[in-house]
């Protein structure tokens, strides 16, 4: 039998607000094979990206158990979470999150040189190549548009080669034309690694080339139907 490559079992999670808790995720039960594409959807407040940041560690369910390649993230410490994620996953967020002050070459061979990689500069500049930055490698993020940073965002997430990429919104801030270009990228990084993709998203065209389209409602999986990219 083969591991799932993430499972989330009844995962709730509830925040601190100012009246009191509140009540994200209700019980949020999701197994995700090794290689399958997974878009998360539904209205603004409906969880998709906390079930995402669940996913990654990056937020701790209340309740519930959160699985990542085999490994249970309730019972690792938060350095134990950002080694798996250094080694396993690659995330892309809607900001870029780019250090301002380094490089494209830089932003993308830093988490390669934390994991000990010795050839982390010549993997960043092909990196960079695949999505066509090589000739922007020593601009810094301002020296960028909006579209060439969500690129070298990509590069990095994609250049330690992760079983697991995750992106939230990753078209979010672009134009139409970028936001193709970011797409395109995208699922041709996870084809070039075989990576298992969740992304968050509003934009049904990306959703549709999904292996699996997960609609949340009110924190809530309201309806988990095959994409156009499983036929």
């Amino acid at each position: 039998m083969i591991e799932p490559a993430l499972v989330l079992e009844d995962a709730r999670l509830s925040l601190e607000g100012n009246a009191g808790p509140v009540n994200i995720l209700h019980g949020i039960s999701l197994t995700v094979p090794p290689g399958q594409t997974v878009g998360l959807v539904g209205p603004s407040g409906s969880g998709k990206s906390s079930v995402l940041m669940l996913l990654g560690g990056l937020e701790r369910a209340t309740s519930g158990r959160v699985q990542a390649m085999g490994k249970d993230l309730g019972g690792m410490d938060e350095d134990a979470l950002a080694r798996l994620r250094r080694d396993k996953m690659g995330v892309v967020f809607q900001n870029f999150h780019l250090i301002p002050a380094m490089t494209a070459l830089e932003n993308v061979a830093t988490p390669l040189e934390l994991a000990g990689h010795p050839d982390a500069f010549a993997r960043a500049r092909a990196e960079l190549e695949v999505v066509g930055l090589a000739h922007r490698s020593d601009h810094f993020p301002a020296q960028l548009s909006g579209g060439e940073q969500q690129r070298v965002a990509l590069a990095r997430a994609s250049a330690p080669r992760p079983a697991i990429l995750l992106a939230d919104e990753p078209t979010g801030n672009l134009d139409e034309a970028n936001g193709k270009a970011v797409i395109d990228l995208l699922f041709g990084l996870r084809d070039r690694h075989g990576s298992t993709l969740v992304l968050v998203t509003h934009s049904h065209e990306l959703a549709r080339r999904c292996d699996r389209v997960i609609r949340l409602r009110d924190g809530r999986i309201d309806q988990d139907s095959a994409g156009e990219g499983s036929e």
